[in-house]
């Protein structure tokens, strides 16, 4: 029997505390040293440990197939047909398509019709409608952006004039998009005092300023004139409205926190903030101090966001205890939700409002369970069930959500016409489906950018996550869709162990593998935007032999 300190059990009996349901005690059971001196029964559901005695050992019974949602989604497809989310391209058949055995037109041929006018403008309407959104971006990348740290984030302004991406080495960059195939080095700013990485970052609706955040209780905010070059203003999130907090406040507010996720309320007077220890902070700019702190959640609170673009009243929330809340800033006294979802199994990593105030897309991590580190070990989809008081519309599978909190969209209403939802994956993709769940298309990250700069020589350690670093590995953390083109960029940790970032730009090609304009497609540039004909060298393979001979 293994021995069992005091600290153990204390470490065991914190970790009943919050392990709600009986799936998750049998779990903390099994991966605990205590776990290994019990004999689980078959349908106790749990997994086999190769390090348990085979005798006790019970392997349990293979899940139901069939007990992952439909696809297509039938609340999906009407979704689809409601309008709210792009044109069915059946409504644009006309007499001379069903002649031809009801074919739907191709991109090329809606082109030709839009050039010559064919048709009326209710037609030409539909039409424009339909190109926008089969206007789906490729995997050959127009452009990639290399940093020497992972990227955790990247996205572009809602008018698509401005591109950030903030890194591991907790500065943002900062790019003028107005041309979106002409990209312009905008500015660097810096987050001092940051700890491991940036966490979040997001920009005024005006775009004069962008908030970022690093795991502390302090935000940076930056203005994005190239002009000003001025240190960033620090905002103290735990801050009542008398300086620094005070011991009281501390004590008031369990003590400091640390911040994952950050956003701007539509009218660009206040930020709201999801942090540790379960809270979400809400933050006037003017006055400089914090409105309110809400302990709404059980665990960290790691995305928030506004419901309506032009309303700072209602947010949404999203935890690792599995639950998405609903809160109006009008009513925060009693620090009660004015509604809630349920009905996931595992914690939320991010959160996308359509920003109509009604619709909302939530991002579940791998697992949920306390004792798992899900930024190390793998998913095994036997795991999965179908929550009895789930109550969402549509359930999108195929991706990874592993290592970090990977983030996911609702494609733009201007160059998608609403059509899509997009995400990140762990295993170096952007996937894209329609609003029925159905795969639209799929964004090869890793193959985009293998090998496309050379081994550092300097490189001798081991990747992040203990992988040799001569692998290149891609992992896509975040995504962001042009809002008037037909463009992605994937912000990824991506390179030898992971140990580096890139940002690449995908953009429709109807499926050419190059083109004759300039500059030519797949051009590697450093994070200013420079060609550097480093990225261009190939590595040894003396050099990677022996070093590998080395290890």
């Amino acid at each position: 029997m293994p021995y069992i300190t005091i600290l153990q059990i204390l470490l065991l009996i914190s970790q009943f505390a919050v392990a709600r349901t009986r799936r998750r005690v049998l779990r903390l059971l099994q991966n605990s040293e205590i776990g290994r001196i019990f004999r689980f029964a078959p349908d106790d559901d749990e997994d086999e440990d190769l390090d348990w005695n085979p005798r006790w050992a019970r392997r349990r019974q293979k899940p139901d197939p069939n007990r992952f949602p439909k696809v297509p989604s039938d609340a999906g497809t009407e979704l689809m047909n409601s309008g709210l989310f792009g044109a069915n391209p059946a409504q644009a058949v006309t007499s001379r398509d069903k002649m031809s055995l009801g074919k739907k037109k191709n991109l090329a041929w809606r082109i030709m019709e839009r050039e010559l006018a064919v048709g009326n403008s209710a037609t030409e309407k539909l039409n424009n409608r339909l190109l926008a959104q089969g206007m789906i971006p490729s995997t050959k990348a127009d452009m990639i952006i290399h940093y020497d740290e992972p990227v955790y984030s990247g996205q572009f302004s809602d008018d698509g004039n401005f591109f950030f991406s903030a890194n591991k080495d907790y500065h943002v960059r900062m790019y003028d998009t107005s041309n979106p195939y002409k990209w312009r080095y905008y500015k660097t700013v810096e987050y001092p005092f940051g700890q491991w990485t940036l966490t979040d970052a997001t920009l005024s609706p005006d775009n004069k300023y962008l908030a970022y955040t690093s795991i502390t209780s302090q935000v940076c905010l930056a203005p994005t004139d190239p002009n000003d070059m001025g240190d960033p203003y620090t905002l103290e999130l735990a801050d009542m409205g008398n300086g620094r907090p005070t011991l009281t406040q501390r004590m008031r507010f369990r003590g400091p926190f640390n911040i994952w996720s950050i956003r701007y309320s539509g009218d660009g007077q206040r930020l709201v903030a999801g942090t540790s220890g379960g809270s979400i902070v809400v933050y006037d700019i003017e006055s400089r101090r914090s409105l309110h702190r809400i302990f709404g959640h059980d665990e960290d609170v790691n995305a928030v966001c506004f419901a309506d673009s032009s309303s700072p009243h209602i947010l949404y929330s999203g935890s690792d205890d599995t639950t998405l809340k609903v809160w109006d800033t009008r009513s925060l006294g009693d620090s009660r939700a004015a509604g809630a979802f349920v009905g996931h199994i595992e914690g939320l990593t991010y959160i996308d409002s359509k920003g109509d105030g009604r619709k909302i897309k939530p991002h579940r991590r791998a697992t949920s369970e306390h004792h798992f580190d899900y930024r190390w070990g793998t998913y095994d989809e036997d795991d999965w069930y179908q929550d009895p008081h789930d109550n969402s519309l549509v359930t999108f599978r195929g991706h990874k959500v592993l290592r970090t909190l990977i983030r996911c969209h609702f494609s733009p209403p201007g160059s998608t016409n609403s059509r899509y939802v997009y995400s990140g994956s762990e295993d170096g993709k952007v996937f894209i489906w329609n609003m029925d769940a159905t795969p639209a298309g799929v964004i090869d990250v890793f193959e985009a950018t293998k090998n496309s700069r050379p081994f550092p020589a300097s490189n001798m350690d081991m990747g992040w996550d203990n992988t040799t670093p001569t692998q290149w590995r891609t992992c896509v953390r975040d995504a962001s869709w042009h809002p008037s083109a037909p463009m992605i960029v994937a912000s990824a940790w991506s390179g030898y162990g992971m140990s580096t970032g890139t940002c690449t730009a995908h953009s429709w090609n109807d499926g050419a593998k190059d083109d004759d304009a300039e500059p030519k497609m797949g051009v590697r540039v450093n994070e200013k935007l420079e060609h550097d004909p480093e990225f261009y060298a190939r590595s040894s393979t003396r050099f990677m032999r022996s070093r590998m001979r080395y290890r």
